[in-house]
């Protein structure tokens, strides 16, 4: 039985697909030790999650012209997503926000809960500012329009990887007044008041777009020591994500003029 596309048959509608000949197997583990090998590099690997084939094809194609930056897996809808991400474990997920069943929102929701670690982009047609919203606070860590050039998606891939966020220009002004309006007259649990000076440094980088390699270098500490920051922090406005930390910073006037 002869199989040419290693990808398509790693998934049945019963789920993993069970290689049945040693040749089968071989190549198996040939593709997971790609997709292995992946991590363990520059390269950033991508999921192409959309239910139009050619939309995925084409992202394939801009992807395939990119050195650092290697598609390991598609999928159609957001049952299957999860599937290949819980598999895959790939460092982003490009994904279309409007799916057949679970939607994109919900699919970013469930990813955050499993693996955190993973950045999510969401892919839309619409510039709807509900939708944008939700996408932010499900955790997605970019939201880009099917109109966006093919030299911003890939630099947005970059950015969200390195664990910055990355939203459309156009779309930036609008989800800061949103969430200053939201935030008018709220009292919620979230005090500047709780955090040490060092760690309101650390939120200003953060709002600022600066990674965790960024910061440790900003500041001379190590990675591990950022994000130890970071979890603290984290706690202590009982936020989820560097994205509600950028938002934070925002509602409580921490940038300075000079970072704006």
């Amino acid at each position: 039985m002869s199989h040419p596309n290693v990808d398509d048959r790693k998934y049945t509608t019963a789920g993993f697909f069970s290689p049945t000949t040693s040749e089968d197997a071989h190549t198996v583990a040939n593709f997971d030790k790609r997709i292995e090998d992946t991590k363990h590099t520059d390269v950033v690997s991508v999921l192409l999650v959309d239910d139009h084939l050619l939309m995925r094809e084409g992202l394939r194609q801009l992807f395939s012209l990119e050195k650092d930056i290697r598609v390991v897996g598609e999928a159609v809808d957001g049952v299957e997503a999860l599937q290949k991400i819980r598999h895959l474990r790939p460092d982003v997920v490009l994904m279309d926000v409007h799916m057949p069943g679970m939607d994109g929102i919900a699919v970013t929701r469930q990813v955050m809960q499993e693996f955190p670690e993973i950045a999510v982009i969401i892919l839309s047609m619409q510039q709807q500012n509900q939708l944008v919203l939700q996408a932010v606070k499900s955790g997605a860590r970019g939201y880009l329009l099917k109109t966006t050039s093919a030299r911003e998606v890939a630099e947005a891939i970059r950015m969200v990887r390195a664990g910055s966020v990355f939203v459309a220009p156009e779309m930036t002004d609008m989800i800061i007044k949103e969430y200053r309006r939201l935030s008018e007259g709220a009292t919620g649990r979230q005090t500047i008041e709780t955090l040490q000076p060092k760690e309101v440094e650390i939120v200003r980088y953060v709002a600022m777009g600066m990674s965790n390699k960024e910061i440790s270098e900003k500041l001379s500490y190590s990675e591990k020591t950022v994000k130890n920051y970071l979890s603290t922090i984290f706690q202590k406005l009982h936020l989820r994500d560097r994205t509600q930390v950028a938002i934070f910073a925002l509602r409580h006037g921490l940038l300075l003029d000079e970072d704006v």
